[in-house]
């Protein structure tokens, strides 16, 4: 694993559940970890109310837009985490791969979608805590 240790979160659209892992893991790391965050089919803008469950908790992703996978992105990652992209995401010897099985807050209402993001606050907690034991940049 490199010095800073780089995380990259995939999901199909790169619209909701991606977006709020990565607004989770810079919002509570800082620049202590690299994030990415992309979509095997982006979508043209991050679902509302994921900005909106996201800003409850102080982190605004108004500003975001979803990006396309890339081969770089996940070559450049030491840790790929999908999220529902299935077959789509590239595999690369010597990279680690987790895959978090959670609802897709597209078309769900404000408290579903809180429920998710709660769920993948939890998860990013401990992805930190896991990268801070064996990381050297810590």
């Amino acid at each position: 694993m490199a010095e800073i240790p780089s995380v990259l979160f995939v999901c199909v659209h790169n619209a909701g559940r991606s977006q709020m892992a990565a607004g989770f893991l810079f919002h509570l790391a800082g620049d202590t970890i690299e994030v990415r965050s992309a979509g095997s089919a982006p979508a043209d803008s991050i679902n509302p109310a994921v900005v909106e469950a996201m800003r409850e908790e102080g982190i605004d992703l108004s500003n975001n837009s979803p990006k396309i996978l890339t081969a770089d992105a996940v070559q450049a990652s030491d840790v790929v985490i999908t999220m529902g992209c299935g077959d789509v995401c590239p595999f690369y010897p010597g990279k680690r791969y987790l895959d978090w099985q959670l609802d897709d807050p597209a078309g769900q209402g404000l408290d579903a979608v809180r429920a998710i993001r709660n769920d993948i606050r939890h998860r990013v907690e401990k992805l930190i805590t896991e990268l801070r034991s064996h990381s050297p940049a810590f």
